[in-house]
């Protein structure tokens, strides 16, 4: 819900940031790899027990996931460049609640199957859902301008980046804070799938 008004927020220094890389010779791509490894450096520094010291990588590897897009924008967009990208968001999301199962799997390993289950689930209703528009030539850029058909949930981007920022911050509650942010996840996804039905559904 939260993506839009960030987008409109923090796009205008992306963009400033991006065609300063791409002036100094840096691609997309190379961005996108540089995020996913910050990303899964924070997901070590988790699973070894210090979440609090994951906060920079992860926050940077964020950055770095805005950045490739606006560094895209400043050369030129590729498909196999917005492919990358998803690509590597999905292991981020995946690899950050792993991490914190095994921190402590016997305290989060319930908690951390059932997040990973409810992501799998939304990400799946996501990425069904940009097919099918784009069969229908659907556009949308409420989420900036993507390689795919970004569709609206109720949780998005912006808010599972908050919610990891919380659980390195209070690592004791991440059962609690799992179970509720992956019912919330199981909801977006009904609701896309609803949304989809009531689009798709009379072909």
């Amino acid at each position: 819900m939260l993506d839009r008004t960030a987008r409109r927020l923090i796009d205008p220094a992306l963009n400033r940031m991006g065609s300063a890389l791409a002036e100094r010779g840096y691609t997309a791509n190379m961005v996108t790899l540089t995020g996913l490894a910050l990303g899964l450096f924070a997901a070590a520094i988790i699973a070894i027990g210090h979440p609090g010291y994951a906060l920079i990588p992860l926050l940077a590897s964020r950055l770095a996931d805005g950045l490739d897009g606006a560094v895209a924008r400043a050369t030129q967009k590729t498909d196999f460049g917005g492919y990358l990208d998803i690509a590597a968001d999905f292991l981020f999301y995946g690899a950050i609640p792993m991490a914190f199962v095994l921190m402590d799997p016997s305290a989060h390993g319930a908690a951390g199957a059932f997040l990973l289950t409810a992501f799998y689930f939304n990400g799946t209703s996501f990425l069904g859902y940009a097919i099918l528009a784009e069969k229908r030539d659907m556009q949308t850029d409420s989420q900036g301008i993507k390689s795919l058909y970004y569709s609206n949930g109720l949780l998005e981007g912006t808010e599972t980046i908050i919610f990891f920022i919380l659980l390195c911050f209070f690592a004791g509650s991440f059962s609690v804070m799992a179970w509720i942010f992956g019912s919330l996840c199981f909801a977006g996804g009904v609701l896309r799938i609803y949304a989809a039905h009531q689009i798709f559904g009379n072909d």
